[in-house]
Parts: C-alpha cells; sequence; structure tokens
C-alpha cells in the first residue's frame, strides 16, 4: 500500500471534516441540538485524527540513527493507535455524556428547525465524497481481497483508519438525523438524545477495532502469506542453497520489512562460494518483495535437529 495513496485519502477527509465541523457547530449555536453538538466533536475529533495520521506519516519518514537504527516506520502505527484513543475518548464519550445529558433533560428543537436538517444533509454528501476518495484509493491494493480482511490485514494503518472513520461518520450522520428529524416531528427532545447515544456506542465500537488492529501492528506483524511464499521460491531458486532450515519475517514499518533466514548450503562449500551465493540470494529476495529492506541470512549444515525448532510460523523448508 503506498502512502502516497494514503495521504491523498487523509486530506481528503480532512477537508471535508473541517468544512463539516464549521457548519455543524453553527447549527448547535442556532438550535441547541445535542445530536449536532456530538457530531461537532465527532468531527473535531477527526481532523484531528487525519493530522495526527499526516505528522506519523511525515515522522516515519526520518532516516536511521544508531539509537534507532531500523528506523522510524513504526511510528504511523504510533499514531494511528492515538488516533483510536483520541475518537473513543474525545468523539465517543462525550457523545454517551451529552446524550445522558440530553435524555435527563430533553429540549425541543423551537428555533432554526430547518439548519440542522440541511446542515446534515449537506455533511452526508461531503463525507460520502471523503468516503468514496478512501475507497478509491484503497482498491488501487486491496484486489479481490474482502473489506474485512483488508482493514484487519493492512501493514499501513492510514487508510483503514479513514475508511472506518468515514463509515462511521456516515452512519453517525444518519443517527443525527434520525434524531433531529422525531424531535422535530415529536416535540420531544429525548429523541435528540437517543441519537446522540446511538453516535456515541458507534464511535466506542470503531475505536475499539481500530485499537486491537493497531496494537497487532505494534506488537509487530509479519509478512503476508503471499510475500512469504515468494520470498522462499526466491532463496529456494538460489544455486547453492539447498533448503530454508528456518525463516522470520517482521515488519519494521508498512513498506519495510525484515526477512531472517538459516538457510542450509553444501558442507563442502568454500567460504567464498556461500559468501556469493548469499549475495545472490538477497538480490533475489530484494526483487521478489521489494519491501524486503532489511536482509540477514545465516548459512549452516542441515540438520534434523535444527530444523526441528522451526514451527509453521518460521516458514520451515525441509529437503
Amino acid at each position: 500500500m503506498s502512502a502516497g495513496g494514503g495521504t491523498k485519502a487523509i486530506i481528503a477527509a480532512l477537508a471535508a471534516n473541517l468544512g463539516i465541523a464549521a457548519t455543524k457547530f453553527v447549527a448547535w449555536l442556532l438550535t441547541g441540538s445535542s445530536s449536532m453538538l456530538a457530531e461537532s466533536i465527532h468531527s473535531v475529533a477527526d481532523s484531528g485524527n487525519q493530522a495526527l495520521l499526516l505528522v506519523g506519516g511525515k515522522r516515519a519518514a526520518r532516516k536511521a540513527t544508531p539509537q534507532h537504527p531500523f528506523g522510524y516506520g513504526r511510528e504511523r502505527y504510533i499514531y494511528a493507535f492515538i488516533v483510536a484513543i483520541v475518537l473513543f475518548s474525545v468523539g465517543g464519550l462525550f457523545a454517551l455524556y451529552e446524550a445522558w445529558h440530553k435524555i435527563q433533560h430533553p429540549e425541543a428543537i423551537t428555533e432554526w428547525q430547518w439548519v440542522p436538517v440541511v446542515v446534515l444533509v449537506i455533511a452526508i454528501g461531503l463525507e460520502g465524497f471523503s468516503f468514496r476518495t478512501a475507497i478509491k484509493e484503497s482498491n488501487h491494493t486491496r484486489g479481490n481481497t474482502s473489506w474485512v480482511n483488508f482493514v484487519r490485514r493492512a501493514k499501513a494503518p492510514e487508510l483503514p483508519v479513514v475508511l472506518l472513520e468515514d463509515a462511521g461518520a456516515l452512519i453517525g450522520l444518519v443517527f443525527a438525523l434520525f434524531g433531529v428529524v422525531l424531535t422535530l416531528i415529536t416535540g420531544d427532545g429525548v429523541w435528540d438524545g437517543i441519537g446522540t447515544a446511538a453516535i456515541g456506542l458507534l464511535l466506542v465500537a470503531i475505536a475499539a477495532i481500530l485499537a486491537l488492529e493497531t496494537k497487532s501492528l505494534l506488537l509487530g506483524e509479519g509478512a503476508n502469506p503471499e510475500e512469504v511464499a515468494k520470498i522462499e521460491q526466491a532463496i529456494a531458486g538460489t544455486r547453492g542453497v539447498e533448503c530454508i532450515i528456518h525463516m522470520k519475517t517482521l515488519h519494521l514499518g508498512p513498506e519495510e520489512l525484515l526477512v531472517a533466514a538459516k538457510i542450509a548450503v553444501p558442507p563442502t562449500e568454500r567460504a567464498e562460494d556461500v559468501a556469493r551465493h548469499i549475495n545472490e540470494t538477497e538480490a533475489r529476495i530484494r526483487e521478489a518483495v521489494p519491501i524486503a529492506r532489511v536482509i540477514y541470512l545465516e548459512p549452516d549444515i542441515y540438520s534434523a535437529a535444527k530444523a526441528a525448532p522451526a514451527t509453521s510460523a518460521d516458514a520451515a523448508v525441509t529437503p
């Protein structure tokens, strides 16, 4: 997944949310609707989240240092995790608090009654544009993968975050419209509170999903099965390599993969030949999987005892 596609989707979402937040705040000031206030805070939180993703992407591009020899690629995961926290606290919990207050003390919308409906309809159109951009950029790398698996397996966090945020924003706007319209029809402000509560529960659920998926990336995920298979083929197809004794992979960032493998070489091979074959193997791996930036290959003589500790996650290959 290219960082450029993610950046385009983030900027589109940020522009949409800034405009939406301003109009929602105006509608809230004119009407006093809690659904409008919850949606205003939601849009502010989303705008802040997109700014965090942009900052994370910029900081992750820094070069490696002696203190951080593998670079800063995983900072994108850290900022995505902060996004989940902001969405949960600023968006979800605030909406739930506002809903509780509104249900306890319901107030009808008596002034500027047409404003919230118009604002919400316009906001749905703007969020739809942002959501369409995120879908279009995601389709460049999603292929035939389902949307659920795309969110779960994506190594670059930006597009899944924007997709979930935009989907949540669209559904939240429908909830807000539901609460506002029923409040206007019945004159009972409880419906406004119910719409606000639905928005809060939705944001908390989305934040929980983002936190779980980002936590997995922070802990360290290996290459996907397709990339593992390509790496195995690249190693196995190199002359002077008998087999893979065991192998591990780890994403140092969305576009940077570490590959560490113990490979079996002929016991009679000269050191000079072993070194040449290792260099050839590294070149083949990088050609097969360009994001394999850091590669460590350890030559050894194959034996069943050495291969035994390997697990299925190690991608062990026996001769």
